[in-house]
């Protein structure tokens, strides 16, 4: 008769405290790694993206104002299309662009597969496609809110606001641009920075 062998297993059990504290431990890395990765995605878009300049048009003035950021609407938002059937409300595109004669951001054309590397264009949504046979896009820009300090931002609104009324000033948004992501750098009037039109407003305007 063969003696029978017995197979010990020396290895103990982790302990109950040791796995909750490497799911905790795994949970906070991950909990870091998404907000640092979209900064260090974001800094990479400003430093090698293209920079755009966006016209900006009066918003509504029934959208109140949240006191971190304002709520920026664009001149150049629509797209001439061929059929209306082929799109819908909500769905990803690519805006293929270019720059006008005044050195302006403009829509070429607007497609649902993604571009080649040469060609410049921003990843969107689309907000509304006509149906009255005007065959007609309507885009949403990612990019439609301008946060500032709490201090600065009243002030920046107004200042803003103040712009769009009068005809004669050039605001626009400076965008950068790259492989479709877009960052917002800032908000300028006349070439000037809503943030410094902001610090040399009067306080007793507020």
């Amino acid at each position: 008769m063969w003696p029978t062998t017995v197979c010990l297993n020396s290895e103990k059990p982790m302990p109950k405290k040791t796995i909750l504290l490497i799911a905790f431990l795994l949970v906070a890395l991950v909990q870091l790694y998404v907000p640092a990765s979209m900064i260090l995605d974001r800094e990479a878009v400003l430093a090698q993206g293209t920079e755009y300049k966006f016209r900006t048009a009066p918003i509504d003035p029934n959208d109140p104002f949240r006191g971190k950021y304002i709520t920026l609407s664009f001149e150049d938002t629509t797209v001439p299309i061929v059929n209306e059937n082929d799109w819908v409300a909500g769905e990803s595109v690519y805006a293929l662009l270019t720059i006008d004669e005044h050195g302006f951001a403009q829509i070429q054309s607007v497609t649902k597969e993604q571009p080649a590397d040469d060609q410049d264009f921003l990843s969107t949504t689309v907000s509304y496609v006509s149906s009255n046979g005007n065959r007609q896009l309507t885009l949403q820009y990612p990019f439609n809110r301008f946060y500032l300090e709490e201090s600065k931002a009243p002030k920046a609104e107004r200042v803003y606001w103040e712009s769009l009324r009068e005809t004669s000033q050039t605001t626009y948004a400076l965008v950068a641009i790259s492989d479709g992501e877009a960052v917002l750098k800032d908000v300028l009037i006349n070439g000037i920075s809503v943030r410094e039109l902001a610090d040399q407003s009067k306080d007793g305007n507020d």
